[in-house]
């Protein structure tokens, strides 16, 4: 991340001044884009250093939430900055500029490259992290919108239309717009506290139900603290005849194996002692 904070700084100086000495709406489009990535990757960079931080005090999981909340923070950037090209490019559907289509396609191409680049060495990362792809994604969708910079220079070359250059910048708007679903959808499932993506609960609890010495399973939760880290908490009641620690393992096992959950929480209880809890008189 820290390789692509460089490469986009670099990228966003080109693009600003491109598009204003150039009059294109696509590159200043793409300039914004690109200065979201640098907040993205500035903040994903500033989660990644919190997440590292030990458990403490009050905050028994430590900061491993921060690179949630920064990817929930870079879907909603993407959001504003899709909205905000797409203003620009309505106001200049009416009466679009001159543009130097030379110049743009000559900064488009900087900025593909730069892009490219960036995605490059983003895409070697741990894909699991919902940090690190969120700032993948800003990176790819980037280098689209370099694309776009790049066709609508080209299209003014060739035919002298203006609207290209708006028509680009609302194309890369919703590029943007797309890129920013999964940094939506995916921190706010972790916030709710669901279940993770490819983890089917009822099969989880049937399966642990399966294990030899169980006989009931209830209560079960599964949920994701931050990217690859699922835990689980259930109530699992033993048959009286097994001895409750070792049919713990064997779920415990079970659980680590076939779905990747090695957090786990169980209230393992033998029958015996639950019918001896429910004759309890009540307080």
């Amino acid at each position: 991340m820290a390789i692509a904070l460089a490469v986009n700084v670099a990228m966003l100086a080109a693009a600003a001044v491109g598009g204003f000495a150039f009059g294109s709406l696509a590159l200043l489009a793409d300039a914004g884009h690109v200065l979201s990535d640098v907040g993205a990757i500035g903040v994903g960079l500033i989660a990644a250093g919190m997440a590292a931080r030990p458990a403490a005090g009050r905050r028994t999981f430590g900061f491993l939430r921060g690179e949630i909340l920064a990817a929930l923070a870079n879907g909603v950037t993407l959001v504003a900055v899709a909205v905000l090209i797409f203003v620009a490019a309505i106001g200049r559907l009416s009466g679009p500029p001159d543009v130097e289509a030379a110049g743009v396609v000559a900064i488009g191409a900087f900025g593909l490259a730069g892009n490219l680049v960036a995605t490059l060495v983003l895409a070697a990362g741990d894909r699991s992290d919902l940090n690190l792809e969120g700032v993948l994604r800003h990176s790819f969708a980037d280098a689209l919108g370099s694309l776009g910079a790049i066709a609508a220079g080209v299209v003014i070359l060739a035919t002298d239309w203006l609207y290209a250059d708006p028509l680009a910048g609302m194309l890369i708007g919703l590029l943007v717009l797309a890129s920013s679903w999964r940094l939506l959808r995916e921190p706010f499932d972790v916030l709710m506290e669901a279940a993770p993506r490819g983890i089917d609960v009822d099969a989880v609890g049937r399966d642990m139900a399966a294990v030899s010495g169980v006989r009931e399973v209830h209560d079960l939760h599964v949920w994701t603290v931050t990217s690859g880290f699922p835990a689980l908490a259930a109530h699992v009641m033993i048959d009286p005849a097994e001895e409750v620690d070792e049919v713990r393992r064997r779920v415990e096992a079970l659980l680590a194996e076939r779905y990747g959950i090695e957090h786990t929480t169980l209230q393992a209880m033998s029958e015996p002692l639950l019918e001896l809890e429910d004759r309890r008189p009540e307080r």
